[in-house]
């Protein structure tokens, strides 16, 4: 009987949480068409994908990934709402961690908004540089 009431004050909980985000507003349309491929994008990622198999860079992927989480960058700017698609950005950093340039895989508000956020932000110093730090941006 505990576990029923339980189950039904989560579940009154997720219909009054689902209800709250629908009146909020703003956001992307329903109907927004897919933003433009960036053509540059898979130059950057290739010199990404050229830093592995590295063991050094295996463990700063982790390393940035967890402080780029835990100083929450991608919300900066209030991004994420711009437009329904994702976004992969690409940062090039410099041997201090600094974003020295960024790379989208696509062009539209929200690409030009994470790269304006990410423009010269101090990650922690990577293992080589040139460095490529790709995100995927929801």
């Amino acid at each position: 009987m505990k576990n029923q009431y339980l189950k039904m004050g989560a579940m009154s909980a997720l219909i009054v949480l689902a209800a709250g985000c629908s009146t909020l507003g703003g956001g992307p349309p329903a109907d927004e068409a897919p933003p433009p491929a960036n053509p540059n994008f898979a130059t950057e990622m290739d010199k990404f994908n050229k830093q592995f198999p590295n063991d050094k860079a295996t463990k700063y992927e982790e390393v940035s990934l967890n402080f780029n989480n835990a100083k929450k960058l991608d919300e900066k700017g209030n991004c994420h709402d711009l437009s329904k698609y994702p976004v992969v950005i690409v940062l090039t950093l410099d041997a201090s961690g600094k974003v020295t340039k960024s790379t989208t895989d696509v062009e539209n508000r929200k690409a030009a908004c994470f790269r304006d956020a990410y423009a010269g932000v101090q990650l922690p110093a990577p293992p080589f540089a040139p460095y490529y730090k790709p995100i995927k941006l929801r």
